[in-house]
């Protein structure tokens, strides 16, 4: 990987994950032409997926940041202790989407100061999934995106993202690793002892338990974390060193 990844001090970045779900609790609850234009979607995705149709697909809407909204946004942030890092969590979730998303965005014009430049982000696979989401999300709710998350009109040199996934390929972009499988080969407990990503949509539309998603959430980011030490030949984080601040 770059040296220059090896370089940056790990208090200097924000690990983050988000959940997603479909704005819609099911097919049927689809209004106006958001049904129209989910078939649309959906029959150029019936080509890899044999047997399903565009019912079926639904509960996948959710990875469209047009067909979803987001729910659950885990973030958290290294300090030294003694020589050890420690790790701090924070969970923004909630059903109202703008309001969560203002929360997130606060606190992260708040974190950066202004300066993003000894500032970075981290997520895994964030590049493809999590920065973009949370850019499209913001501008349809309205919100400004933050800097350090807008890559419009940046030079390659001038984004301060990183992604364990990337780090992870070597340049190899042929497949996708996921966290848990990483996590695993890496030696790290997984985070997938209690629920999946495939169990979000039912949990939140059904189940109504944003508490346990945001449990799933946070442990995702802690996995993340991990990782990332790993990836960089740092000391893991032992259990003791790890909190959750809880929301005002």
């Amino acid at each position: 990987m770059p040296d220059g990844i090896l370089q940056i001090p790990p208090q200097q970045i924000l690990f983050l994950d988000i959940e997603t779900v479909p704005g819609f609790p099911s097919y049927e609850a689809m209004t106006g032409e958001w049904k129209n234009f989910w078939n649309q979607k959906a029959a150029s995705l019936l080509r890899y997926h044999e047997g399903e149709t565009e019912i079926s697909l639904y509960p996948r809407a959710g990875i469209y940041a047009e067909f979803g909204k987001i729910i659950c946004i885990g973030c958290g942030l290294l300090q030294n202790k003694e020589n050890d890092f420690s790790l701090t969590l924070k969970c923004y979730a909630g059903d109202d989407e703008k309001s969560l998303l203002l929360s997130f965005t606060e606190m992260l014009n708040r974190w950066t100061g202004g300066d993003n430049k000894n500032k970075f982000l981290c997520a895994h696979n964030g590049k493809e999934f999590d920065f973009p989401y949370l850019c499209r999300r913001m501008l349809i709710q309205g919100i400004p995106v933050p800097d350090i998350l807008n890559i419009t009109g940046k030079k390659s040199w001038e984004v301060q993202h990183l992604d364990t996934m990337e780090m992870w390929k070597f340049g190899d972009y042929k497949n996708f690793t996921s966290l848990g499988l990483l996590s695993l080969a890496l030696g790290i407990p997984t985070p997938k002892d209690d629920m999946d990503g495939s169990m979000v949509y039912k949990m939140y539309w059904e189940e109504k338990n944003l508490k346990r998603i945001s449990t799933y959430c946070l442990k995702d980011v802690v996995a993340l974390t991990q990782v990332f030490l790993r990836l960089t030949h740092r000391p893991l984080i032992k259990a003791e060193n790890i909190s959750i601040v809880e929301n005002e």
